[in-house]
């Protein structure tokens, strides 16, 4: 069985066509980009697939679970990280994780072990304990990642997740990432527009343009194919066509 399968999914808004019949599927385990520029519908793409938008058509299962369908279920089995998630600036780091625990384990005992977890995962070790206002973007992103992943989904949906970092904190966010798929063997979804990171980060990618997927693959074998030294130029060399 699939972690994420899409077929043919289609979201209008109004007079805008924000996706014209994407169709990929993400294996079990698996970290998956979609990759395109702003506004190409990865978000849009996300959203759907995290039940937040309803699909104009198409189809979409997580694990089996419709998720117009059966979207409680879906809810129970993911997580996501909106790009712009934000978060409460007058807790410290530890609260907001303790505040946020309190809503997905269902003993005080499995909450605290989602708190060590994020501890672990955030790496922000004292200052956890100051207020989150005081945090840097790349503080308050690894935070969000920690909170994100803390509660061991089946898939973790992440948009744009280094998305405004500095080359450390971006380097540390996929570094996250890349380990707790290896530890825990989950399946993580994620967006970007940074081609070059996602290339490291990706078993599998689907390069998006305006709303349609141009190509997909293992980025090595992307560039093989379209005898590009990067996942940029297979894009530009990809949509100079499409």
């Amino acid at each position: 069985m699939a972690a994420v399968e899409v077929d043919d999914l289609v979201k209008v808004f109004g007079s805008i066509r924000a996706l014209e019949g994407l169709s990929f599927r993400v294996e079990d385990g698996e970290i998956y980009g979609l990759i395109g520029p702003n506004g190409a519908g990865k978000t849009t793409a996300l959203r759907i697939i995290a039940t937040l938008l309803l699909p104009t058509s198409g189809r979409v299962e997580v694990f089996g679970l419709n998720v117009v369908e059966k979207a409680d279920e879906v809810r129970k089995i993911i997580s996501y990280l909106p790009e712009e998630a934000g978060a409460y600036k007058n807790l410290s780091g530890i609260e907001y994780l303790r505040f946020m625990a309190s809503f997905n384990a269902e003993s005080k005992d499995e909450a605290e072990a989602m708190v060590r977890d994020a501890v672990k995962i955030s790496g922000l070790g004292e200052r956890l304990h100051d207020r989150i206002k005081t945090y840097s973007k790349g503080m308050k992103r690894r935070l969000l990642v920690a909170r994100a992943l803390m509660t061991k989904p089946k898939l973790a949906i992440l948009d744009e997740p280094t998305s405004g970092l500095d080359v450390v904190h971006s380097f540390y966010v996929r570094s996250i990432i890349k380990n707790y798929v290896k530890e825990f063997g989950v399946t993580v979804l994620l967006s970007s527009h940074n081609m070059l990171e996602v290339e490291y980060l990706c078993d599998k990618v689907a390069l998006i343009h305006k709303g349609k997927i141009v190509a997909e693959g293992r980025p090595e074998e992307l560039k093989t194919e379209y005898k590009a030294e990067n996942l940029e130029e297979v894009f530009i060399k990809v949509t100079s066509y499409a």
